[in-house]
């Protein structure tokens, strides 16, 4: 039985006075609440959104919460959790309850933040200037050059567009007494802001109605902007934008990507940039080209694996040297990260006293760096309030995994000793004060239930300034403790909804009509290139192996001998190849569809989301049919399922993806492969010596059974199959019709001319074309297939040393 709709008592939810909100919600006592101020009131700008939930049933609800979950399962939104089990990919931990807050209020802390950004950009440009905060006293010696985040190459390297600082987020918490705290500073290589556009617009699909009434502001113009900017950082007309990740095995990748393809920016991995004469330059299938701007989403120290840190692998060698010579603007810059120091949060007050001649509009969280005297001492003689953690930690102590210690929980005998550790290790500790963070309603077994909420907003530096993105998201508690806000421990994220009490415009990415311009695609990297090339060729190497396999599984369903002179000459192929005929879905089908999933994972910044959905798809069926399918009709009947599931994937490829050098590389692996399998199998089943019922096999494999009955008044033969298969330019399964595709596309490739000369590349292609065009059916002989193979492998090696290297 479903709950019943809500009584007309819950809908009673009247501006400042309702006490009891809808299904019963109860905030903890002595902890601020986001939704309830501290009368028990509904707080103005909650109302119009709870008297809409109080409205609906339960069942309602639930459906709404569906279509949040289906939207981001659908759009692939995964992070990456890593635990004792490894590392797993994850659905993004959606709270489907967004946080409320009113216009003004989020006007305060903006100004708040914005005073911070400056502030920190004055910071670290002393740090690697002129250090005059530590010769004057305001920061101790040993919290720079003890940090493993200050890199001393950077030391008097000065950006070349005059800032250190672009982009920047803050951990922000509201305390018992309703005001907000900096808990922690961003300044690395902030993460998120594309986790919050997709938990916007997942929630916006479970509340559309709620949403469309209230006047909530939109996020385009923040993103809008901050493009702008970069863009406008551009040195030069061949200058290009790029966001720099780690990679796909990051917790983030999946962010670096959907930014990446929201902004129209490059992605791309420290192998794809080189570095000449001092300037950055990605390797592209048309060459090198130039980086006037790279927003990077890897720790500095990794960057420049030549002066950094030598261990790195996701790196480029004179990256700093380009930096030096200031051909190239990181946002943010590389050293940056020493701005989240957890130490750092102690200074700051004082910070701005000296360097802006005024108090920090928005406070740090109370912290006590211990390696001063008095500071240690205080610490110690309040250790029931206080967290101790390392000073040089640059997460906040509920995210950085267990090594920060909550005084209370000592035992009286730990906490004796306390002093004594402060005195000796006080440099490396730092004291906190214990964060009692205000609720939110979060929805929990059915009903609203508080639970502990911190605040990710996030700053971009603008054409007029810092600009605060007008939401971000929020981090929710899995339970009362604030340890647990931490997505790695459990915690969700909850769209923030600034909310007007007048009309808010309405922005986006998309140019005035009037200003319209059509801009070509950028140049394709060598390593996106190379990975749409193989995910041509694994797709058509599971379709080949499916096509034979389910002709295997037929007959062999009507045999029931294995033995028999057909099937066993075919299983010989394919054990030539590493498929067992033995398994009914072989486990190297599953490996060359799983070299797909990788290989399209590695520009999913390319990649359609419906293509990634299909291909997925397609992997989990194949995974599942492994475990539960039998040879023969039944395994025939499951590579048919696969086939279908693939040309989904094909043809929406196909449809949908745009006509430039990334489709072309896609294709040629799809031919080359396709031709590949094609001559292997003439080359072994039309020979001679090949068992009965081979050519009706060949025909059934190459899905040309009805064309062959069409086009010839005979029986199955020799030459009959070879001029379809092997010679007609009509037939999408021949080689000759690969061959044809090959030539086209290779002729549209960049350099297929060079000086007006055909490139090595395009003129071998060219030479295997008219070879083959010029063939008799009587002329392809098994040796004749043989070479054909040999030559189109070495297409395929010239092709790689051509643009992907």
């Amino acid at each position: 039985m479903g709950r019943k709709p809500a009584t007309k008592r819950r809908d009673e939810v009247k501006t400042g006075t309702a006490k009891a909100p809808a299904f019963a919600y109860r905030p903890l006592p002595g902890v601020a609440d986001e939704m309830v101020d501290n009368t028990g009131a509904v707080r103005p700008v909650w109302q119009n959104f709870l008297s809409a939930l109080t409205r609906m049933t339960e069942e309602g609800l639930t459906e709404r919460f569906a279509r949040a979950d289906r939207y981001l399962r659908d759009a692939g939104v995964f992070y990456r959790a890593y635990g004792t089990a490894g590392v797993s990919e994850r659905n993004w931990p959606i709270s489907h309850i967004p946080v409320l807050i009113d216009e003004r209020e989020w006007q305060a802390l903006s100004e708040g933040l914005q005073q911070r950004a400056d502030l920190l950009e004055e910071v670290i440009a002393d740090v690697y200037g002129d250090s005059r905060l530590v010769s004057e006293g305001l920061l101790p010696p040993a919290l720079i050059a003890a940090n493993p985040e200050f890199l001393r190459p950077l030391v008097g390297v000065k950006p070349a567009n005059g800032h250190y600082l672009h982009f920047l987020a803050f951990e922000v918490g509201r305390g018992p007494d309703g005001n907000w705290w900096v808990l922690a500073d961003r300044a690395q290589a902030p993460s998120g802001a594309g986790f919050a556009l997709e938990t916007r617009v997942a929630t916006t699909r479970a509340f559309s109605d709620i949403y469309a009434e209230t006047k909530v502001h939109r996020l385009a113009s923040f993103f809008g902007a901050f493009r702008d900017a970069l863009l406008g950082g551009k040195r030069s007309g061949e200058g290009r934008v790029a966001v720099l990740t780690p990679g796909p095995a990051n917790e983030t990748y999946y962010e670096h990507a959907y930014i990446a393809r929201y902004l129209g920016f490059m992605l791309l991995e420290g192998e794809d940039i080189t570095v000449v004469n001092d300037q950055l330059m990605v390797r592209t299938v048309a060459g090198l080209r130039p980086i006037s701007v790279l927003w990077r989403r890897l720790d500095a120290s990794y960057a420049d694996p030549l002066e950094l840190n030598q261990h790195s692998h996701i790196g480029t060698p004179g990256l700093v040297e380009a930096l030096r010579a200031q051909t190239v603007t990181i946002v943010n810059a590389l050293g940056s990260g020493i701005l989240e120091t957890r130490a750092l949060l102690a200074f700051m007050p004082t910070i701005c006293r000296h360097l802006r001649g005024e108090e920090l509009k928005l406070p740090s969280i109370a912290t006590w760096w211990c390696g001063q005297k008095s500071e240690h001492e205080h610490v110690a003689e309040n250790i029931e309030k206080m967290v101790i953690g390392p000073a040089y930690s640059r997460m906040p102590f509920f995210d950085d995994n267990g090594q920060s210690v909550l005084g209370s929980t000592l035992r009286s005998t730990a906490r004796d000793s306390i002093a004594d550790w402060l005195a000796t290790e006080g440099q490396k500790l730092v004291g906190q004060e214990v964060v009692t963070l205000s609720t939110t309603p979060a929805w929990v077994n059915g009903k609203l239930t508080p639970r502990p909420m911190s605040l990710r907003v996030f700053a971009a530096r603008t054409e007029n300034g810092w600009q605060i993105m007008p939401g971000g998201f929020a981090r929710i508690g899995s339970g009362d403790d604030v340890a647990a806000i931490a997505m790695q421990a459990g915690g969700s994220a909850a769209d923030v909804w600034i909310v007007s009490d007048k009309p808010v415009e309405a922005h986006t990415l998309l140019p005035a009509e009037e200003t319209f311009t059509r801009n070509m695609p950028g140049s394709l990297p060598s390593r996106a290139a190379d990975n749409l090339f193989w995910l041509g060729r694994y797709i058509e190497r599971a379709e080949g192996a499916l096509r034979i396999l389910r002709a295997w599984h037929g007959r062999f369903a009507e045999a029931a001998d294995p033995n028999q002179p057909l099937l066993a000459d075919v299983s010989a192929y394919l054990a030539a190849i590493d498929i067992d005929t033995k398994q009914a879905v072989p486990e190297n089908l599953l490996r060359n569809i799983d070299s797909a999933v990788y290989s399209a994972s590695n520009i999913r910044d390319r990649f359609s989301p419906d293509g990634w959905l299909a291909l997925n798809d397609l992997a989990k069926t194949a995974r599942r049919f492994k475990e539960g399918v039998k040879s023969g009709d039944d395994a025939s009947h499951a590579m048919t399922i696969l086939l279908r599931k693939l040309a989904g994937f094909a043809g929406l490829v196909h449809e949908n993806m745009y006509r430039f050098t990334g489709w072309r590389f896609l294709s040629l692996g799809r031919y080359i492969e396709r031709g590949l399998h094609m001559t292997r199998l003439l080359g072994h089943m039309s020979g001679p010596d090949a068992p009965d019922g081979a050519l009706d096999m060949l025909l059934e494999i190459g899905d040309s059974v009805m064309t062959h009955r069409r086009r010839y008044n005979v029986n199955t033969a020799r030459l009959t199959v070879t001029d379809l298969l092997a010679l007609d330019p009509l037939n999408p399964r021949s080689i000759l019709f690969q061959m044809n595709e090959i030539h086209r596309e290779v002729e549209q490739l960049p350099n297929a001319y060079v000086n007006g000369q055909m490139s090595p590349f395009f003129r071998e292609a060219m030479r295997l074309h008219s070879g083959l065009a010029v063939m008799t059916p009587e002329a392809m002989t098994v040796e004749v297939y043989q070479q054909l193979a040999r030559e189109l492998e070495r297409l395929s090696d010239l092709l790689a040393r051509t643009y992907l290297g």
